[in-house]
């Protein structure tokens, strides 16, 4: 896959998780807001069932009041009657039917001590109904009520009661406003409507009250109440003549967020795990897709660093192969002898490097077959030093052995563990720009064996330390390869250190060198 089709299925991913997150996002902002709107509405309704019902009951104070007002104290101070008469007439019954409605209006004036408002005299008006049809049959013209006999006449009375009842919503609406609002309702009634009329409506959490007048607050409110705009509820309460009202009934709750909030938990918490699921899948493809991506770059790296690796040595046989055959050359056994060592260094060379691709390979695969033997570690490091010592010399450089260590016997695969010393050694020489000059030191911590081969090379970046142990990793040095190679030794190296129970590992500086650590359990 091109870099610009792999960039454009990411974006084309990309794009798709953000909008499958936001529509998520989307309907649970819109399922938060339908949930407010909610709450909003069955607060208003409890708010204003109690501010009507606190009034009903304040007026039906009043109407009881003035009713034994009228029943036992008061005296008719004028009364009047006002009638209705409808007369109909039917020619072939010979019917006539006379309809009346008549009112009867009475004016009451007693004193008030009972309502506490200042006043001396308090005036009331009562209505009474009353209804009446009369059926007359056979009669002429000239007949009137007087001349009809108890047989001809058919009485039908019906006397509306509406009439205890006191017309005086002009004389409450006037008196009732000049009490004081704490005489007029307690905290009490209120906290007991609006826990009951909410818990109606399912709303079960704590909150508080208050009634404001004139934007001011009055005494009767709950003892924690804090006035806050932007999250108090308010209907008027105790409209007056005008249906207006200068007082308003608060509430407010602490918890209403968590309230609103539980009520769509479960569904949150769904679209939470699904989105959750959704991520970790683009994210493990996303991870795969990279994970392929550099795989194809280090085999394509692995691919040009073998064909260097072999080009040159190929080259060189060829070379020297060339060489001998040249009949001056021929006849030269020092030349010749040289040049079959060249051949033979440099078929040892192209060995290795399949030996090493080979034993990662079948290490990947767990196939290598390590069996460990009682050995002596320093026989190793010597046996690895002779390995090298040759190439070493050549480029005029040194290997010294500071081996400290009074125990060195450890369970180990003898030819593995000699070619992770050789490894180690080899990477050593080949990063010294100038001659190799390599220490290595054993010492005894412990119940382990400290193991440490260090160069004066070109050491690497703190960055590249930590990823030198990884397979096909090699430290970016732009399009220069000064240094062949294709990442597997120091992976082999870990791999083997690792079956041995041991741990490798590298301190390293830029231009300083570096020195390879290894830590091995010691046998008795």
């Amino acid at each position: 896959m091109s870099k610009r089709k792999f960039f454009l299925l990411i974006v084309l991913m990309s794009l798709s998780l953000i909008g499958i997150i936001s529509i998520q996002a989307y309907y649970i902002n819109g399922s938060v807001k339908n949930e407010k709107d909610r709450f909003k509405d069955n607060v208003k309704t409890a708010l204003y069932y109690v501010s009507n019902t606190i009034q009903k009951r304040e007026y039906s104070e009043y109407v009881y009041k003035l009713q034994d007002l009228i029943s036992n104290d008061a005296v008719v101070d004028t009364a009047s009657i006002r009638n209705l008469y409808v007369v109909q007439e039917n020619r072939d019954s010979k019917e006539t039917v006379v309809y009346r409605l008549g009112n009867l209006e009475e004016n009451y004036k007693f004193s008030s001590p009972l309502f506490d408002i200042g006043l001396d005299t308090l005036s009331v008006k009562r209505i009474y109904n009353d209804r009446e049809t009369k059926v007359y049959k056979d009669i002429g013209n000239n007949t009137n009520d007087a001349d009809l006999s108890m047989q001809q006449k058919l009485l039908i009375l019906d006397k509306i009661s509406s009439t205890d009842e006191i017309l005086f919503e002009d004389v409450y609406k006037d008196l009732a406003p000049r009490q004081p609002i704490r005489k007029r309702v307690s905290e009490k009634e209120i906290k007991d409507l609006l826990k009951k009329k909410l818990h109606d409506l399912d709303i079960d959490i704590d909150f508080q009250f208050a009634i404001y007048g004139n934007d001011l607050a009055t005494k009767v409110q709950s003892e924690d109440f804090e006035y806050e705009k932007a999250s108090t509820f308010s209907v008027p309460i105790f409209q007056n003549q005008n249906d207006g009202s200068p007082y308003k009934l608060l509430v407010n709750f602490p918890d209403d967020s968590k309230f609103i909030l539980s009520s769509i938990i479960g569904m949150i918490l769904m679209s939470v795990i699904f989105t959750s699921i959704i991520i970790i899948a683009y994210s493990s493809a996303l991870y795969q897709l990279m994970k392929q991506r550099k795989i194809s770059e280090i085999k394509s790296d692995f691919i040009n660093n073998m064909t260097h690796e072999f080009k040159t040595p190929i080259a060189t046989i060829n070379l020297a192969l060339d060489s001998i055959r040249n009949p001056k050359i021929i006849g030269d056994q020092e030349k010749v002898m040289r040049y079959l060592r060249m051949i033979k260094e440099e078929n040892k060379r192209m060995h290795a490097q399949v030996e090493n691709v080979l034993r990662i390979s079948k290490l990947e695969k767990n196939e290598l077959n390590i069996s460990k033997d009682r050995v002596e570690l320093h026989d190793l490091i010597y046996d690895a030093i002779t390995h090298v010592e040759l190439i070493v010399e050549d480029r005029k450089g040194y290997v010294k052995t500071h081996l400290e260590a009074e125990q060195s016997t450890v369970l180990a695969n003898e030819t593995h563990f000699t070619n992770v010393i050789v490894n180690i050694l080899d990477n050593a020489i080949k990063y010294s720009p100038e001659a190799p000059k390599i220490d290595v030191y054993t010492e005894n911590i412990g119940t382990n064996i400290l193991l440490k081969i260090k160069d004066q090379g070109s050491g690497m970046s703190k960055a590249a330390a930590k990823r030198v142990f990884e397979k096909f990793y090699r430290e970016h040095t732009g399009n220069i390869h000064n240094v062949k190679g294709h990442g597997l030794g120091l992976a082999y190296v870990k791999r083997i250190v690792d079956d041995h129970q041991g741990y490798v590992s590298v301190e390293s500086e830029k231009d300083k060198g570096s020195t390879f650590t290894i830590r091995l359990p010691l046998i008795s």
